[in-house]
């Protein structure tokens, strides 16, 4: 990527930095979407319109129109065909307090990032996770969404930080598998494509929704349940999920092994046939 290229743009402008005074900053006050570039178009850009436009109408954030996302997307990647943006909507600055003010204007970032070089064995073989010890709180107003505090994330992959380990799965206070810190989880037992129920906590991922859909119209059952870890660790197969991983096969939990499977394999082929068509934004 060209290291002079603009990289953000906040409300619009070519700037890098926030007033202090933000909410986002100081309360987590907003919502993000991480969306992949491919071939210079925003990957299932519909979906995380949605997405964010839902958070946004959740936590009463006046959301920006998707005509000025697009642009201010648009003009980002254009001379980076493979990439990372980064949009974030805050509900702008409104002084000390909790009290949401009166009246606010939306701090709206868009960011440009590298894509990351994830080893092409993380799709092909599998990766090796483990079971973090920090869990999530219960809050049905929030989940499912993508909100800006993500703390609970930050504390749990503060755990472990060997290279043999890709991923922490999150367990809830109630000792119920949720998600993983960066991704959905998917187990398959019986020919049944199983991830958990997201009512209490968690984010509803674009990727779990897109993976509940292909196995739904290519006929592999799905279900959305509670999952305890010993349960888990009974799968045939599981997987981790996200906008830029995709799918990956998961081969081990904290020691415990796992092979590649057939639906795992079926369900990462089905993404892979969807790319540059459905996925990416038509109008680019």
């Amino acid at each position: 990527m060209n290291g002079n290229a603009l990289r953000v743009l906040v409300n619009g402008q070519a700037l890098d930095c926030l007033p202090t005074s933000d909410r986002g900053l100081l309360y987590g006050d907003g919502v993000f979407e991480t969306i992949a570039v491919s071939d210079g178009k925003l990957c299932y850009w519909e979906h995380h319109l949605q997405r964010l436009q839902s958070g946004c109408e959740r936590l009463g954030i006046a959301a920006a129109s998707a005509g000025l996302l697009l642009e201010e997307c648009r003009s980002l990647v254009q001379t980076s065909p493979r990439a990372v943006i980064k949009i974030i909507i805050t509900r702008g600055s409104g002084g000390r307090g909790y009290r949401v003010p009166v009246q606010s204007r939306p701090m709206r970032v868009v960011q440009l990032h590298d894509m990351p070089d994830y080893p092409a064995t993380c799709t092909e073989r599998g990766v090796k996770t483990r079971i973090c010890r920090f869990r999530l709180g219960h809050n049905t107003a929030l989940a499912g969404i993508k909100h800006l505090n993500r703390l609970e994330q930050v504390m749990a992959r503060r755990e472990w930080d060997t290279p043999d380990i890709q991923e922490g799965l999150m367990l809830d206070t109630a000792g119920q598998l949720v998600e993983g810190t960066m991704s959905n989880v998917f187990m398959v037992k019986g020919a049944v494509l199983i991830t958990p129920d997201l009512a209490l906590c968690g984010v509803a991922g674009i990727m779990r929704s897109r993976a509940l859909e292909l196995a739904k119209l290519h006929g592999i059952k799905t279900r959305i349940q509670s999952i305890q870890p010993d349960i888990l660790m009974q799968a045939d197969e599981v997987f981790i999920c996200n906008s830029l991983i995709g799918i990956w096969p998961v081969i081990g939990i904290d020691g415990h092994t796992f092979q590649k499977g057939p639906v795992t394999t079926h369900l990462q082929a089905l993404l892979a046939d969807e790319s540059g068509s459905v996925q990416t934004d038509k109008h680019f």
